[in-house]
């Protein structure tokens, strides 16, 4: 009884010391920041970082990490970075990881007119090095594990689908209770004239629950993957 309580206590203590020293160990599994620097100057020219980081065409990017998104005072946020907001839209590894890959599939009508970074590698560095500017980083939740995927991981033959636009006209009618169908925007995004790529990412981060619009993702649960790649086409094809 006694050499299992001290075996107990024992590995009590371990699992105590490794939860103690797990978050500086994870915290680098981002990705390298020195790296990272070196990408971001070509984020410099729009997003300031450091002691003396102001607003410029972007927000500052101090503090980053957590932060919900349009929620920097003083910076004139677009409609629909002030929408994400609304919706829950907090800026964690994973958003983070998605925005940086391709913003406007993320935050579709972001005025960020940059085409993302799609070396899985670079972007973790770029996030690295921007967490250097968060409080206490090593702290805060994107210091656990982070080993994480793209905003959504789809198979190369779900994203080649050709879809049937006929039968995407067909399945539009719901998408146009919102949605304009000329493409104009009042209040809800437009989707016309989106790249396939783009709507079918948007639906299947909506229908994983990773984008945070209840309605959208309610309207995306139901559709199959057949589905989602027939109204990709469909509104491809309006001008």
């Amino acid at each position: 009884m006694l050499k299992r309580r001290k075996r107990s206590i024992l590995a009590g203590s371990a699992l105590l010391a490794w939860a103690a020293f797990a978050p500086a160990v994870m915290a680098e599994r981002i990705g390298d920041a020195e790296r990272g620097a070196e990408i971001y100057r070509k984020c410099a020219a729009c997003h300031m970082v450091g002691a003396q980081a102001k607003n410029r065409i972007g927000p500052h990017l101090n503090g980053i990490f957590g932060r919900k998104a349009a929620a920097l005072d003083g910076f004139r946020y677009s409609d629909a970075m002030r929408r994400a907001g609304a919706d829950g839209l907090i800026w964690e590894l994973d958003k983070l990881d998605a925005y940086l890959e391709n913003p406007k599939a993320l935050v579709t009508g972001t005025r960020m007119s940059f085409a993302g970074i799609r070396s899985l590698d670079d972007r973790h560095d770029v996030l690295a090095y921007l967490r250097t500017f968060s409080d206490k980083p090593r702290d805060i939740p994107e210091a656990s594990p982070t080993a994480v995927a793209h905003e959504v991981a789809l198979a190369p033959e779900v994203l080649a689908m050709a879809g049937d636009r006929d039968y995407g006209e067909y399945l539009s009618s719901e998408c146009l209770t919102c949605h304009r169908k000329d493409g104009s925007d009042r209040g809800i995004p437009a989707i016309t004239g989106w790249r396939n790529e783009d709507f079918v990412v948007a639906m299947h981060a909506y229908r994983q629950k990773l984008r945070p619009h209840p309605v959208m993702q309610m309207m995306a649960g139901r559709l199959s993957d057949e589905e989602i790649a027939a109204l990709a086409a469909y509104f491809a094809a309006l001008e």
